[in-house]
């Protein structure tokens, strides 16, 4: 009985973050195989960790989407700050970022990221966002102050930022360009045939030509995407994900383990071996990615830090 009260609690959570998946009819949700499963965070470092990003009055992707590396990362002080509030716009099927009508920006959060990455003593920051489709620039101006307020804060900090599409905003991945993030990042997440399904309100070529973009604006920057696997994609799919990116000019392609966050979202087609994402890995950098992150729980922030000195020595070395 125990055991039923606690399901039908957690599925009055999902139903409050996701209303309109509410009326879904369920999916089977498959067991996670050994290679999937993490320990569940119980360090000091965490709790100091969570306790900053607290006082700050922050959001984080890390919490609000369920990463399963969050007991990792934050006992290493790596938290991705997410800005413009905790409630998306949009409605992916694969993500379980709070969807629904957000508030109003808060003013003083670019400054409070500034001081949580100072405090945080973190030499490398992934800042990420929730679509903000009822923003005139889509929230470009405000990744643009929260970049030069972590520059303030703390200058020693190079600075990656993960930003939603900007679909139907033009001149916003300019206004964000300018302020010269080390990296721009943005994640196609899937394969053109299963956008209608999994990421209905974007489009593919529209965030294939923003990745584009921000590498004519700052040629010399870094650009990066991510893909989701374990969706229903073929191989042949990925790869030719992988040849449009190098055609955008993107450096660094990261590719992880998509995992169901509740049954209301889209099913899990199958679990993709570790073998297999060495061979996705070895096939990208045969195509001439400048960095390739590539295991089952990669995630777009997950050792940022470790793989950005790691793409400036590699391109430093031409390869």
């Amino acid at each position: 009985m125990a055991i039923v009260i606690d399901q039908t609690e957690k599925d009055r959570r999902a139903a409050a973050r996701h209303p309109e998946k509410a009326h879904r009819p369920d999916s089977v949700m498959l067991r996670k195989p050994e290679w999937i499963r993490v320990k569940a965070p119980v360090s000091r470092e965490y709790a100091q960790t969570k306790s900053i990003v607290r006082e700050h009055n922050l959001h984080t992707v890390c919490e609000e989407a369920g990463c399963p590396n969050i007991g990792e990362c934050w006992t290493h002080r790596h938290a991705t700050m997410m800005i413009m509030g905790d409630t998306c716009t949009r409605a992916c099927a694969f993500c379980n970022v709070k969807t629904g009508l957000p508030g109003a920006l808060d003013a003083d959060e670019p400054d409070n990221v500034g001081r949580a990455v100072a405090k945080l003593g973190l030499k490398h920051v992934v800042v990420t966002s929730v679509d903000r489709d009822d923003l005139a620039d889509g929230g470009a101006e405000h990744f643009a102050r929260t970049i030069r307020a972590i520059r303030a804060h703390s200058p020693g900090t190079t600075v990656e930022v993960l930003t939603p599409d900007f679909l139907r905003k033009p001149g916003a991945v300019e206004v964000v360009m300018d302020a010269r993030p080390d990296v721009f990042n943005h994640n196609l997440e899937t394969v053109p045939r299963l956008y209608l399904t999994v990421r209905p309100g974007a489009r593919y070529f529209a965030s294939l030509r923003l990745l584009d973009r921000a590498k004519e604006l700052v040629p010399s920057g870094f650009t990066k995407s991510g893909l989701m696997v374990g969706l229903g994609e073929s191989r042949e799919e990925i790869m030719q994900v992988m040849d449009d990116l190098r055609a955008a000019g993107v450096d660094f392609l990261t590719i992880g383990q998509y995992l169901q966050p509740t049954k209301k979202h889209a099913a899990i087609d199958r679990f993709w071996a570790p073998d297999e994402f060495k061979g996705l890995e070895a096939i990208a950098r045969a195509k001439g990615f400048v960095m390739v992150s590539a295991s089952p729980l990669t995630r777009s922030s997950y050792h940022a830090d470790a793989d950005f000195a790691q793409m400036k020595a590699n391109r430093a070395a031409g390869r």
